[in-house]
């Protein structure tokens, strides 16, 4: 890896790594992050629990996992796949931290750089070349006897889903208060702009801009003459009803962490009060991205006349 540009040190500016240490890719890649910027005088910090898996020379800071664990730090560079990138959304939203992404997996929409690019990211995050700017995010209860029981978020999406392989989980669809339709199925995915490239795509859901501000509802494989995606206003209130006749579900939020949902459970979905930021280092539109991840034919594009 080429070397920073030499900067005066700067023992007041901490960075937060965060890997994949299952990946050696992901391993390697960090060890290159860590020298790039400690010979820039910008302080590294990992994870304890972590750290034994990572080749870390003596001055990088080791830290538990707490609430508190990006205090101090003015970035978050993430090392991995989506899962990872989700994981380490999870500290960037507590804390207001911007998060960084590099993508290590296969799509990685919302890492900033490709694993090629790890010499370009040591540079900007040196020279502090880089912009900021916020996903949405939404809010999700879980309403059993009208007691609310559960409360969680997500930057994707959360997902109402069957429990049970062989059964249908029957739900009832809302959106301000006002039922929607009724229907048989793998279950409903709820999602943000953000999360309208990942599982609700892959459910036949629209993609959304980043800058569009709205909801989407998307059903799975529903059994039903209507059961097609919806797109609401971000002041919406979505909520899912789990029927009482039919066996319980599941709530997963990003694929990372569920709760169960027993017969006649309500999930209800809102924006949510705390966006992730995400630090971003190209301009590229995002119709460009779109076209690059998914490797989208546009050969004969002429387009407009000048």
């Amino acid at each position: 890896m080429v070397p920073p540009p030499a900067v005066e040190p700067a023992a007041d500016r901490t960075v937060f790594l965060l890997a994949h240490t299952g990946r050696p890719a992901a391993i390697r890649s960090a060890e290159l992050v860590v020298q790039g910027l400690l010979r820039s005088g910008i302080g590294v910090r990992v994870l304890a629990a972590e750290a034994a898996d990572l080749p870390l020379p003596p001055a990088v800071e080791r830290v538990d996992a707490d609430c508190d664990v990006l205090d101090g730090c003015e970035l978050l560079v993430v090392l991995g796949g989506d899962g990872t990138l989700l994981r380490g959304a999870e500290f960037a939203r507590v804390s207001g931290v911007p998060m960084l992404g590099v993508n290590l997996g296969r799509v990685g929409f919302l890492a900033e750089a490709e694993r090629d690019d790890l010499d370009k990211v040591v540079d900007r995050v040196v020279t502090r070349q880089y912009e900021v700017e916020e996903r949405m995010t939404i809010d999700v209860l879980v309403r059993t006897d009208g007691h609310i029981v559960h409360t969680d978020w997500a930057l994707n999406e959360a997902s109402v889903e069957k429990a049970a392989r062989e059964r249908l989980l029957e739900v009832v669809t809302e959106v301000d208060n006002r039922p929607v339709s009724r229907f048989g199925g793998d279950g409903v995915v709820c999602a943000t702009p953000t999360g309208s490239t990942a599982y609700a795509f892959s459910a036949g859901g629209p993609v959304v801009w980043p800058e569009v501000e709205a909801l989407l509802m998307v059903p799975i494989s529903a059994h039903a003459l209507f059961a097609k995606p919806l797109v609401a206003s971000p002041k919406s209130v979505l909520a899912v009803e789990v029927q009482p006749q039919t066996p319980h579900g599941v709530l997963w939020c990003d694929g990372r962490r569920t709760v169960e949902l027993p017969a006649g459970a309500r999930v209800e979905v809102r924006r949510g009060a705390v966006p992730v930021r995400l630090a971003r280092l190209h301009h590229a539109s995002f119709t460009d991205r779109l076209v690059a991840k998914f490797a989208l034919p546009v050969a004969g594009w002429r387009g407009a006349p000048h």
